[in-house]
């Protein structure tokens, strides 16, 4: 990101996770309420593990913040994990007497950062890679997301996102354009009631559930995908001019940072493989107000850049890497063979990770507003938005 930085730092295990979000103009106003809502929406979901028992996520403010508005400097935040205080003595910030030390992990897990990790570190114990590499540093990232997202909204952007697949139930599985079946206030019920699994599509998802159901009763986990939608973008986010600055890219690579997304597609994304060119472009459309298309198989990002039309993403999610009828794995330590190490996880976590989704969507789109836009308050980006409106209206 070119505007915005966002560091964050916290073990999964620790006293808390933490975050800087720098970059943000002066003079937007916060609601906390929504920032606490989008976290407390990261923690629900069908499939979920015990973790999300314990833990009741909410912001602490620590800077950048007064009378609910940006001050124009680093906002800094932190989120307590409720759960240390069941693991103070294995995540002891001073060295315990070697009589005293928890058993370290040394049967790596298959499919996580644990065997690359002790590598690339020189440790004997695994806890030490995957305490940080933990989907709960995702936490800071919804909580700087969802301040991101507010950002959007003053241009009136919206974000929003659905559970698509889940093993092999599909959710509008014979539709060309799954979106339009979508009712229009699912959305915000979403918001406030959402089902178990965030699917829009009822029967697709009674499936789904089944599917986590027989993984769990299998010991295994299963994997899937989700859809991000941007609503009311303006025109000319990202750029062509350098391969760093396509949009395109940098929506795909915040996505394949999400812990278990393996891949990305926007628009119709892999599905221009087997079309022609005429199957694929989207027709502008000559009886639309403004340079709307007949169709938005694009995803909203052409040649690197917002068309104006809604940005669509999809993200493929393997399965959770920790089974409770684990995979075979060596010793590290003894180089002897063994099973892999069973950590407290989920069975599946579509429903979560599409808020993550939702997240990094909305930072990389605040910080290509800024870059486009710049300002140093939200008012300055305001009117640089509304000048280019007016630009991209049809003559």
């Amino acid at each position: 990101m070119r505007r915005l930085r966002l560091l964050t730092a916290g073990e999964s295990h620790g006293p808390a996770v933490s975050g800087v979000l720098e970059g943000l103009p002066a003079g937007l106003r916060v609601s906390t309420t929504m920032v606490d809502r989008d976290l407390q929406r990261r923690q629900h979901g069908y499939g979920s593990g015990r973790r999300m028992l314990i833990e009741r996520d909410r912001a602490i403010w620590m800077g950048g913040l007064r009378f609910g508005r940006t001050l124009g400097s680093p906002l800094a935040f932190r989120i307590d994990n409720l759960d240390w205080a069941n693991w103070q003595a294995r995540m002891a910030v001073d060295a315990p007497p070697r009589s005293r030390r928890p058993r370290p992990v040394t049967l790596c897990r298959p499919g996580h950062a644990d065997l690359a990790g002790v590598i690339k570190y020189d440790s004997d114990d695994a806890r030490d890679v995957l305490e940080r590499a933990s989907a709960r540093s995702t936490a800071p990232r919804v909580l700087a997301g969802a301040v991101g997202r507010q950002l959007l909204a003053t241009i009136g952007v919206r974000i929003w996102s659905y559970v698509e697949q889940l093993g092999r139930a599909r959710a509008f599985p014979h539709a060309e354009d799954p979106l339009s079946l979508i009712a229009t206030d699912w959305p915000d019920q979403d918001l406030t009631a959402p089902s178990p699994l965030r699917c829009p599509d009822s029967e697709a998802e009674a499936r789904m559930m089944a599917e986590v159901d027989a993984a769990a009763e299998a010991g295994d986990s299963v994997g899937g995908s989700f859809v991000v939608i941007a609503e009311g973008l303006p025109v000319g986010l990202g750029s062509a001019a350098e391969w760093d600055t396509r949009l395109d890219a940098a929506l795909a690579g915040a996505m394949m940072a999400i812990p278990a997304v393996k891949g990305v597609g926007v628009g119709i994304g892999f599905g221009v493989v087997d079309r022609r060119g005429s199957e694929v472009h989207d027709e502008v459309d000559p009886a639309a107000s403004g340079w709307m298309r007949r169709s938005n198989r694009a995803g909203g990002v052409e040649g690197g850049m917002s068309n104006g039309m809604p940005v669509v993403l999809r993200a493929a999610v393997k399965p959770v890497s920790t089974l409770r009828r684990p995979l075979a794995s060596v010793d590290i330590v003894t180089g002897r063979e063994g099973k892999a190490h069973i950590e407290r996880s989920d069975i599946a976590i579509m429903p979560r990770a599409a808020i993550v989704g939702e997240a990094m969507v909305a930072l990389v789109l605040a910080d290509a507003l800024l870059t486009s836009f710049g300002g140093d308050t939200v008012k300055d980006v305001r009117a640089a938005v509304a000048r280019r409106r007016r630009r991209s209206q049809r003559p």
